[in-house]
């Protein structure tokens, strides 16, 4: 049974959608400008402020808004005629927000977590690109899949055209 999602659940689901996906930018371009402060700042406690702020971010905010996005994006293209399999931009969404929100997990959050242990021990930011390329890789990321958003670019997958050749063959039988 292929169950739909009513107009407005739809609707409901895809607002969640939108903020927890502009919430993740958001906390992403907030990451990167902490992280650029903290990389580049000459001030010992300027360094430690910024990466206790991107720890906070990364502890509190960041995995639940991932979560939030993931789950959201699951429920629509599971509750409506988009698909998950069907269409290749909904696709690739899935699977970078699928990778991303792993890299956060495995990467971003314990490269900030270095960073703080070292600062505050009173240390030096030990790698800068701990603090720097996950929002960089993120925030890329999360560009490319808002412009596929908006575009739909790639049309049907091979799954996509499979279901689609039976609905327009019964309208041309009738």
């Amino acid at each position: 049974m292929n169950r739909k999602l009513s107009r407005p659940a739809r609707r409901t689901v895809l607002v969640v959608h939108v903020i927890a996906s502009a919430s993740w930018l958001g906390l992403t371009l907030g990451l990167l400008a902490l992280g650029t402060t903290a990389a580049t700042t000459g001030s010992a406690v300027t360094v430690e402020a910024s990466a206790r702020a991107m720890k906070l971010f990364a502890d509190w905010l960041l995995l639940p808004v991932a979560f939030l996005t993931l789950l959201s994006g699951l429920v629509l293209s599971l509750g409506t005629p988009w698909g998950l399999a069907r269409h290749r931009w909904v696709y690739t969404k899935f699977w970078l927000t699928l990778a991303t929100t792993t890299a956060t997990v495995f990467a971003l959050r314990p490269g900030v977590n270095s960073a703080v242990t070292a600062v505050t021990a009173g240390g030096p930011l030990p790698d800068a690109g701990d603090v720097l390329m996950g929002p960089v890789v993120s925030l890329s990321a999360y560009v490319f899949m808002t412009v596929i958003s908006v575009l739909k670019p790639w049309g049907l997958t091979r799954r996509g055209k499979r279901l689609r050749a039976p609905a327009r063959r019964a309208l041309q039988d009738a």
